[in-house]
């Protein structure tokens, strides 16, 4: 396989969020195995694109054949996300359910997206389950190839104040992710590394 690369994207835009430490874990379990693969991991943190609620003139369908984005911020975004050959997305569930943050970052493209693989890791209180699916279902409709295991990393009672409010995480939530959630990550890495050696084809598109 030629070499290719990864965006690792922190979706969690909040002023206090846990995000960052939550990739950062991720990238430790799976850096080196990818990388031995031929595989490059790179940190993606979308807070620091800025996005509004969308507000292009244009549907992001027509991007870049038939229209282009007029904001720079749109601009930045797609530039960005073009440029990955897959992309495991680290994303928080707030409320049962997907991030505001999260979905319109993904509804801010189209074809910058699709036919590519991506993954999925969740945290919230309860690992962010509904969130996980939710996300699944979106990136699916949209042509994405997801892979099946994706990891729902829930925070220890103690620790879910200093996590939800402090941007923490406890040594006892670490603890946990490190015993029960390793070898789940590791694994939709393995998946993520299978879709990548598959064509961007028609005939690879995600069934309905």
């Amino acid at each position: 396989m030629s070499s290719k690369l990864v965006a690792l994207i922190t979706m969690s835009t909040r002023g206090t969020r846990v995000g960052p430490t939550v990739a950062e874990f991720v990238s430790k379990i799976i850096e080196q195995p990818l990388a031995s693969k031929g595989i490059s991991l790179a940190s993606v943190d979308l807070v620091k694109f800025n996005l509004p609620v969308y507000n292009e003139p244009v549907a992001p369908a027509m991007v870049p054949e038939k229209a282009q984005f007029k904001y720079e911020h749109s601009r930045a975004w797609s530039a960005e996300i073009a440029k990955y050959d897959g992309y495991i997305l680290v994303i928080p569930e707030y409320n049962y359910g997907v991030a505001g943050g999260t979905k319109n970052a993904i509804d801010y493209l189209l074809n910058e997206w699709k036919g590519k693989p991506a993954a999925i890791v969740s945290y919230g209180i309860h690992g962010g389950a509904t969130a996980s699916e939710q996300v699944k279902g979106a990136l699916s409709g949209m042509g994405l190839r997801v892979a099946e295991t994706r990891p729902t990393l829930s925070f220890n009672p103690p620790d879910i104040m200093g996590a939800v409010g402090g941007g923490r995480l406890g040594e006892g939530t670490l603890k946990a992710w490190e015993a029960e959630q390793h070898e789940k990550i590791r694994k939709a890495a393995e998946e993520l590394e299978a879709l990548l050696l598959q064509p961007n084809t028609e005939a690879n598109a995600p069934k309905p």
